[in-house]
């Protein structure tokens, strides 16, 4: 989620009660269930959606308002990092909705791995959003004929999430730790080994996945698929430009809001020049940046306790190992902001090292110097890359774990794409498919 997030718990030492997750819990709950329930009571949630979150959120913000010492600050924190991330994650939307890429409309099982291998490298160089915005329709459009469930969850595995695990730019948490004193390159020569794990052992499920979906394809329209292909070409190339400003502008000053003006404007410029024929190819529409602006501001005010809880009584988990904090890290980051969670664990395993070997830090005062010191000592290494690994891989667990799974499932429905369920996408996929491989890729490098 958005790159600059400042953990939003309450600093102020007051006791965060457990009853006041429960808006985040019942929010979390209804965007799972609704969706199964019957058209009725559906057309209702599609209705009101936007009245239950942000009722929800102003449930909490009152309580924090009133009950909170020095609560208006964290709520401050939140509505600035809401603004901020809605800011990243919209003008992402509006300018990749300005990039067409004409493709072959029917693709083989090894030209969508080789596209998904693609969007993994470039998450790192233009964020998982950017990546996942610029690639999912066409993904959508060269898969057209056979599109299944597992296409679109497989692009959020890879593209929206795991691809992503290498530079500060490619998730937002990995940006987080480089604010606090993690060297933009240092994930690189500690995290690559896994990461290769990773994607490759998800494009060889994808792999055969698509290949049984292929062979029962009719033998004509598999000869149109196995047809010689012109290769891509790509409309609106000025778009790329805006592109290059909004990830620019992340590493701009926090100052005067510096960063969100500079995204905001490209987005704007972006819809205003890019030719009406590009959007009507991409089909384009406000209606899912929508969705997630509505949703995402109930998430972040309700999930203000369920930080403040967790960064109050951490130490209690018993979080000590470097296999510990990847899956606490993870599991939290699955259904809570994936960005905010790996504050939270980043700075409990600086706790942890400074309890266990306090002569190491002796005389430290800030936490890029504390880091740094981490980053020079094995031990303490390996518990930054477990906690970076671990939200950035487990972000894909859930469709809110990260920002790009609810806009890569919302685009495709608006295209008319049919989508898991939430309760689906974690049952059939996330749970059988893609656990086992993070829990096998702990048991060998963490």
């Amino acid at each position: 989620m958005n790159s600059w997030f400042v953990l939003a718990t309450s600093s102020s030492g007051s006791e965060i009660p457990l009853w006041l997750v429960v808006p985040f819990g019942l929010l979390l709950l209804l965007i799972a269930v609704m969706p199964l329930t019957g058209p009725r009571i559906k057309h209702l949630w599609e209705h009101y959606y936007p009245h239950i979150a942000i009722g929800l959120g102003l449930a909490v913000i009152a309580y924090y308002l009133l009950s909170v010492p020095h609560g208006g600050e964290t709520v401050h924190h939140t509505l600035a990092e809401y603004f901020s991330f809605i800011c990243l994650i919209g003008s992402l939307f509006v300018v990749a909705g300005g990039i067409h890429i004409r493709v072959k409309d029917e693709a083989t099982p090894l030209a969508n791995v080789t596209f998904l291998a693609i969007g993994a490298v470039l998450a790192n160089f233009i964020g998982t959003t950017g990546a996942s915005m610029v690639m999912i329709r066409p993904w959508i459009r060269m898969n057209k004929i056979r599109i299944s469930p597992y296409h679109i969850v497989f692009f959020i595995f890879v593209v929206s999430n795991v691809g992503g695990a290498l530079t500060p730019i490619g998730d937002p948490p990995l940006f987080l730790g480089f604010l606090r004193g993690v060297p933009f390159f240092w994930l690189l020569g500690h995290a690559v080994p896994q990461w290769l794990f990773t994607v490759g052992a998800l494009l060889v499920l994808f792999y055969v996945f698509d290949r049984r979906s292929y062979l029962r394809t009719p033998l004509q329209v598999r000869a149109d698929i196995d047809l010689p292909s012109e290769g891509m070409k790509l409309d609106g190339k000025l778009n790329l430009l805006f592109l290059a400003a909004i990830i620019g502008a992340v590493f701009l000053p926090e100052k005067w809001f510096m960063r969100e003006i500079v995204m905001l404007s490209a987005a704007t410029a972006s819809y205003l020049l890019t030719p009406k024929i590009v959007h009507e190819q991409n089909q384009f529409s406000f209606g899912p940046i929508k969705e997630v602006a509505f949703l995402f501001a109930g998430i972040f005010a309700t999930m203000m306790p369920a930080l403040g809880y967790i960064d109050q009584h951490g130490e209690r988990f018993g979080v000590k190992l470097s296999q510990q904090y990847y899956l606490a890290t993870g599991s939290l980051s699955a259904v809570l902001d994936n960005a905010p969670t790996y504050a939270t664990f980043l700075r409990l395993a600086e706790t942890t090292a400074q309890a266990q070997h306090p002569a190491d830090f002796a005389g430290l005062t800030t936490e890029p110097e504390v880091v740094r010191v981490m980053l020079e000592k094995p031990d303490y290494a390996r518990l930054v890359v477990a906690v970076s690994l671990g939200a950035v891989f487990f972000g894909a667990m859930t469709y809110i774990g990260n920002g790009p799974n609810f806009m890569v499932k919302s685009i495709a429905d608006s295209t008319g794409c049919h989508t898991p369920t939430f309760f689906g996408y974690i049952v059939k996929f996330s749970l059988p498919i893609l656990l086992p491989i993070l829990l096998l890729g702990m048991g060998i490098f963490i």
